[in-house]
């Protein structure tokens, strides 16, 4: 099993982090994408990517973060860069649910990484969330989607998936495809398989049956069985679909 976004970073998990991760493997995980949000986080995401070898890591600075953002930032996050499992630019993009950041820095920031992701060729991976129009102008005015990348947590409608895959980016369902009536569910039957994406965006959004407990990188075998049980395909199946999946989108090679 593939997850191809968590948050080990995270200070819930600093209580037992080594323990967690050990468990995970031992639990059928092969491979995570430690995703950052801030020069912090990013910094910590390459530090695991040199501890363990099924880690691999993006860099960036999130739309709520993006108050803070600066040219010093975005030289640091190029540093950053050059280590070895660095895989893509993300989390980036445009949060108009929140609002942590003001809009135009949000903006700003979004277009300064792309250009970055451009600089260093990376795929991107996208954060949007109620504001899906103003993303996908941006992607298209900036030809972001040459790049390849992934819209993580999708939460837009099936013509938004639409428009998303038609131009070869992948969509990452995780926990919220296992919630009632969650509109996901609508959305994957309409994703083609080989853009299909698992994650669990660890420690956020725990699937059914966890709900309410912290989410870890293995639960992403509920994520797996929920999409076998909508595309009518064995959990074994959707696993290796998947993880598949993962590697193009992340040029990983093995």
């Amino acid at each position: 099993m593939f997850d191809t976004h968590a948050h080990l970073d995270d200070r819930q998990f600093d209580p037992d982090r080594d323990q967690v991760i050990q468990s995970c493997f031992q639990n059928g995980i092969t491979n995570i994408i430690n995703i950052g949000t801030d020069l912090r986080t990013s910094r910590f995401s390459v530090e695991l990517t040199q501890k363990y070898p099924q880690i691999y890591c993006t860099i960036a600075i999130h739309p709520h973060d993006a108050k803070n953002f600066t040219n010093q930032t975005l030289a640091e996050l190029e540093k950053l860069a050059k280590y070895e499992k660095v895989v893509a630019i993300g989390e980036i993009g445009l949060d108009y649910y929140r609002m942590y950041s003001p809009k135009e820095g949000q903006i700003k920031t979004f277009r300064a990484q792309i250009e970055l992701a451009f600089k260093l060729n990376f795929p991107i991976v996208y954060h949007v969330r109620e504001a899906f129009e103003d993303t996908w102008s941006i992607i298209l005015e900036t030809e972001a989607y040459k790049l390849g990348g992934v819209m993580h947590s999708f939460s837009g409608t099936v013509e938004q998936a639409k428009k998303v895959t038609d131009l070869g980016l992948y969509v990452s369902f995780n926990g919220s495809l296992t919630y009632k009536n969650s509109l996901a569910q609508k959305v994957l039957l309409e994703v083609p398989q080989d853009l299909i994406l698992v994650e669990t965006d660890s420690p956020y959004l725990t699937p059914e049956p966890q709900r309410g407990e912290r989410n870890r990188p293995d639960y992403v075998k509920y994520v797996i069985e929920k999409v076998a049980s909508i595309l009518q395909k064995s959990p074994s199946e959707i696993e290796q679909i998947t993880t598949q999946n993962a590697l193009p989108a992340f040029r990983i090679q093995t």
